[in-house]
């Protein structure tokens, strides 16, 4: 018989059923196997702009927010650093290293704490690490002292921390399973919003209020804009993870969110009885490890799960050390080693950094769902090795020759390196780790995560002023070749993850090549060689 005959006569069965609400649920939703998301999606395209999808990237946007917060706390700094005011105000107290460095402790400490969104839910874990923010926004704003506005600092960047990791996988959790890519990879390209956002408004204070202390303390006071405005919409609109639900018996709640906003308000829609099966199944085969906040065995119990860790390690680390910080806090300091001297163009210069990242950004997070994780970061990583190697030798003959073409060819190709970093690496740095993590792993495993960018985050800080101060041009280099291996690692190692729901990707972590797995497209093998979007 033809097998797309029978894919059609399986979704017509699943289609036909009885609606869920009208079956006595005993703990265990039963599904017709040959169903998966391709055949599903082959039978019953989703629709984009239907009026329940647009409710739930209105309820997304509330989690995105949290980027746009992570993105202006984390280039404020960088922005803050350069103006006069802000170094008098606090001259002969200065560490630089610590007061960036601050920021990756305070995230490395929330790491630990990362289990509270397992045992009381993503919604309050997240207004639990925004109101933090709040407070550690009123004492940094307050600081009379470098002490305290250090432990402002720690404490903002300790509360961001938490909703950093936990809004991620609470969108991976709530997105619909067709544009998981594009509408979790969106979550992150927020993040420039908040850093274009930063950076405009330092630039303005430092044309328009010259000499005063409210060109930085001004900005920092905005801090509190995101977090304010997310915690009122986060209790307002936002429902729990349907697979948090589902884990802590609530499974009534969990099935209405996917018939709302996944089943197209349609019980008896196939996605809805698919989605709600795979996730009990998977939460069935749990050992419970997500009720017990001391307990890390999920994340390398089996090969699978240390396979699963091992991608998150790599993204982590990946994410934050591929020269993209350097850029991000030292982009003045960069351009002035390419010749730019007057601190309001370095601003500016900065300012249009993080909007052309941005643009790049949000036209990576679809191309992720439409050509797949493995070639794009592929596509990224070796271009940024590219960029590096350009700007470590137009930087060395400026340095030379004081040559205004190779001042202007740096600054380009800096500026190139953050849009093809943006395109491949910022939609994918929390979207691949949670995707790549099981619904018993997911807070754990994004603990995990959040405790390697802190590292990576406090090595670079510490380590990049000195390095640029005495390497200069040669720093870059490093950069170059450590892209380099990153292409290879990818290349090797890393899964596709594109076409499968969450929990279809079980199959591909315990084949014994889990990459290999990963390249056979989803449903050929058992039907007909569907492809997704």
């Amino acid at each position: 018989m033809d097998k797309d005959k029978v894919n059609a006569e399986h979704i017509e069965r699943a289609t036909n059923s009885p609606p869920l609400d009208e079956k006595n649920h005993t703990g265990t939703t039963t599904r017709d196997p040959n169903l998966n998301l391709a055949s599903v999606t082959a039978a019953r395209p989703p629709k984009p702009w239907s009026k329940q999808m647009l409710k739930l990237y209105g309820i997304l946007l509330v989690l995105y927010l949290c980027a746009t917060m992570q993105g202006y706390d984390g280039s404020l700094m960088g922005s803050i650093n350069a103006l006069n005011e802000y170094q008098d105000y606090f001259k002969g107290q200065h560490n630089t290293g610590l007061v960036f460095s601050i920021y990756q402790i305070g995230q490395i400490c929330a790491s630990a704490f990362l289990w509270i969104s397992d045992t009381w839910g993503r919604r309050i874990s997240v207004a639990v690490g925004l109101s933090i923010v709040i407070l550690g926004t009123i004492v940094q704003g307050t600081a009379h002292t470098m002490n305290q506005f250090i432990a402002g600092r720690f404490l903002l960047a300790f509360g961001s921390g938490v909703p950093a990791m936990t809004a991620p996988l609470f969108v991976v959790e709530l997105a619909h399973p067709n544009y998981r890519g594009t509408l979790t990879g969106l979550y992150n390209t927020l993040w420039y919003m908040g850093s274009i956002i930063a950076t405009f408004t330092v630039y303005g204070t430092s044309i328009n209020m010259p000499g005063s202390n409210m060109t930085f303390l001004l900005p920092i006071w905005l801090q509190l804009l995101c977090p304010a405005i997310s915690l009122v919409f986060l209790y307002l609109l936002v429902p729990e993870s349907p697979r948090w639900l589902i884990a802590n018996g609530k499974f009534e709640q969990a099935k209405d969110f996917i018939i709302k906003y996944h089943g197209e308000n349609d019980p008896s829609h196939p996605l809805v009885e698919l989605e709600l099966a795979e996730i009990e199944e998977a939460i069935r085969h749990d050992n419970g490890s997500d009720k017990r906040p001391w307990d890390y065995r999920g994340l390398y119990k089996t090969p699978s799960a240390r396979y699963r860790s091992l991608m998150v390690i790599f993204m982590a680390w990946f994410g934050q050390f591929s020269g993209n910080n350097i850029a991000t806090y030292y982009l003045p300091k960069m351009t002035e080693i390419a010749g730019v001297t007057s601190t309001n163009m370095q601003l500016l210069l900065t300012a249009i950094y993080s909007v052309i990242s941005w643009i790049s950004a949000m036209a990576g997070a679809r191309c992720h769902d439409i050509l797949g994780r493995r070639p794009m970061l592929m596509i990224s990583t070796f271009s940024m090795t590219v960029c590096f190697a350009i700007i470590a030798a137009t930087t060395a003959i400026f340095e030379r020759t004081a040559s205004q073409t190779s001042s202007i060819a740096s600054i380009v190709f800096i500026y190139l390196f953050g849009v093809v970093f943006a395109f491949g690496f910022t939609p994918m740095q929390v979207t691949y780790p949670a995707e790549c993590l099981t619904s018993e792993m997911r807070a754990k495993g994004m603990s995990l995560n959040l405790l390697v960018l802190g590292t990576a985050g406090f090595v670079n800080n510490y380590a990049a002023p000195v390095a640029m101060a005495n390497l200069t041009w040669k720093f870059y280099i490093f950069f170059m070749c450590w892209d380099a291996f990153e292409g290879f690692a990818v290349w090797m190692w890393f899964v596709e993850t594109k076409g499968r729901t969450m929990e279809e990707l079980e199959e591909v972590f315990s084949a014994p090549n889990p990459k290999k797995a990963s390249l056979v497209k989803p449903g050929s093998a058992r039907h007909g060689g569907v492809e997704m979007i």
